[in-house]
């Protein structure tokens, strides 16, 4: 592991969006626009909105086992510059304490949902193809779900 991955970013911008679909073109959009910022060619720019786009889709599902659909949800990302590029994190919490108390009794239900494992692990591996770094954490019993991705610019 390298220490570009756990040195804070400098913080870039912050995007709040539903946790639906329809949303994760901003999301990319906000990613595009730094990743120009910052100097990235537009291949690396388009493999950033694709980790992108897979983040926000792997935390709307996971929101979507957690509090089930509909559920208000919110997407956060936060974009930060590093000494070699970009970092991006997708988090998601429960819209409300109501939710958060959802959560517990839903976790029973969660483990035997989790037959859809295989997919996820794909997606977190399709992330990392177009990444440099990537961790991810979903944690059903705290409501907290995370992607974080760093795309390193190349000189």
């Amino acid at each position: 592991m390298t220490t570009e991955a756990t040195t804070a970013p400098e913080f870039l911008a912050e995007l709040r969006i539903p946790a639906q679909p329809d949303f994760i073109p901003a999301a990319k959009r906000v990613g595009a626009t730094l990743g120009s910022t910052l100097g990235f060619s537009l291949e690396e720019i388009d493999e950033l909105g694709i980790a992108i786009a897979q983040a926000c889709d792997s935390t709307i599902e996971a929101c979507e086992e957690i509090w089930g659909p509909d559920s208000g949800a919110l997407l956060k990302l936060t974009y930060g510059r590093t000494a070699k590029g970009i970092a991006v994190e997708v988090e998601a919490g429960a819209p409300s304490p109501a939710q958060r108390r959802a959560v517990a009794q839903r976790q029973h239900a969660i483990a035997a949902a989790r037959h859809n494992a295989e997919m996820q692990r794909m997606a977190q591996e399709m992330i990392r193809f177009f990444v440099d770094d990537f961790r991810s954490s979903v944690v059903p019993s705290r409501g907290q779900v995370r992607f974080r991705m760093v795309k390193y610019l190349l000189s």
